[in-house]
C-alpha cells in the first residue's frame, strides 16, 4: 500500500505546534529533519534543540483526502499566535516497500585495523579468520559507523588487549567493551547513564556468545571504583572535562586511556584536563574529531 508524506520547512519555535496540527489532521507519524546540514553536536543536558531551519515531515494514509488535510492545517495555523506566513507543503507519494530489508541494505560489515570487524547478524563475516563482532544497529550509540567509535575500534585493534582488564566508560551499545574482549581482554566493567544502554551491552555480550562473568554493567553512581589497565571512554567533551579526575582514579599506573566524542577545536580543554595525569600522545583526527590517547603517569 502507498504512502502520502507531507513536509513542512519550519521555524523551530513552531516545531510543537506543527508536530500537533499534523497530528490532528490524521499523520500517522511525524518525524524532523535538518534542512541545511548543520548538526548539532553537544547540546545542553536535558534539551533536545532542533536546526535553525527544520523539516517536519507527516506520513499519511494514502486515502487520505489531501485538499481537506490541507484545508484543516490552514484553519488550525491561522489559530496560532505567529506573524509568520503558513508554509509551503510539499506532498509526495512514497511507494509501499519492506522497510526492513531497505533498512538492513543500510549496514554492510566494517573492518577497523587489521583484525577486528563488525558484522551486522544477517551478513556473514568477510573473514571467518579475523575478530569478528557480531552487533546490529539499536538505540543505544555505537555501531562504528560514527567517526569517534571508529577512532576508538581502530585504537583497540592496534593495542594489546590480551589478559587485560577494561573499562568502557559511556559505553553505549557495549561495542567498545566487546570488541576489547574478543581481542582477548580478560574482563570489562561498562558504565552508563542510561539503563538502555546497558541492556544493549548485555544483549551485544550474549550476541557474541561471550560469558556474562567477563563484564558487568554499572550506572555509574553503582560503579566500583577499581583500576582498570585500559580505559576508554567516547561521550563528549564536557562530561570528560567534569569526569577528568574520575576518570584518572580508575587507569592503573602505566595503563592506557583513550578519550573520543570531541571535536577538532575541544583538543586544549581535553589537554588542560587530563595531562596531571597522563602523558598523552598526539591527537588523531577523523571528519573533524578526534580522538586523545595517554599512558597514566
Amino acid at each position: 500500500m502507498p504512502w502520502l508524506q507531507v513536509k513542512i520547512e519550519i521555524k523551530p519555535q513552531l516545531a510543537d505546534q506543527f508536530e500537533d496540527l499534523l497530528l490532528e489532521a490524521g499523520a500517522l507519524s511525524v518525524t524532523y529533519q535538518d534542512s541545511e546540514d548543520q548538526p548539532i553536536y553537544e547540546p545542553e543536558l536535558g534539551t533536545t534543540p532542533l536546526w535553525a531551519n527544520t523539516v517536519i515531515s507527516g506520513l499519511f494514509d494514502a486515502q487520505q483526502n489531501m485538499q481537506q488535510m490541507q484545508q484543516q492545517l490552514r484553519q488550525a495555523y491561522q489559530q496560532l499566535e505567529t506573524a509568520e506566513a503558513f508554509p509551503e507543503l510539499d506532498i509526495e507519494i512514497l511507494e509501499d516497500k519492506d522497510w526492513e530489508r531497505e533498512w538492513m541494505k543500510s549496514y554492510k560489515p566494517m573492518q577497523f585495523g587489521k583484525r577486528l570487524w563488525v558484522c551486522p547478524s544477517w551478513c556473514d563475516a568477510p573473514d571467518p579468520q579475523a575478530v569478528n563482532l557480531m552487533l546490529d544497529p539499536g538505540l543505544a550509540f555505537g555501531t562504528g559507523t560514527h567517526p569517534t567509535t571508529e577512532l576508538c575500534l581502530r585504537w583497540l585493534d592496534s593495542i594489546e588487549c590480551q589478559n587485560q582488564t577494561v573499562t568502557d566508560y559511556g559505553c553505549g551499545s557495549g561495542i567498545l567493551g566487546v570488541a576489547a574482549l574478543l581481542l582477548g581482554a580478560t574482563s570489562v566493567l561498562a558504565v552508563d547513564i542510561d539503563l538502555q544502554a546497558l541492556q544493549a551491552t548485555k544483549t551485544n555480550l550474549q550476541r557474541n556468545a561471550l560469558a556474562q562473568s567477563r563484564l558487568s554493567t554499572y550506572l555509574p553512581e553503582h560503579a566500583p571504583a577499581q583500576e582498570s589497565d585500559i580505559l576508554v571512554a567516547n561521550i563528549l567533551s564536557g562530561p570528560l572535562v567534569e569526569l577528568a579526575p574520575t576518570l584518572a582514579k580508575r587507569v592503573k599506573s602505566n595503563g592506557l586511556l583513550a578519550l573520543s566524542g570531541l571535536l577538532v577545536n575541544q583538543l586544549q580543554e581535553i589537554i588542560d584536563a587530563y595531562s596531571a595525569w597522563f602523558t598523552l600522545d598526539p591527537a588523531v583526527e577523523l571528519d573533524g574529531w578526534i580522538r586523545v590517547t595517554g599512558i597514566r603517569k
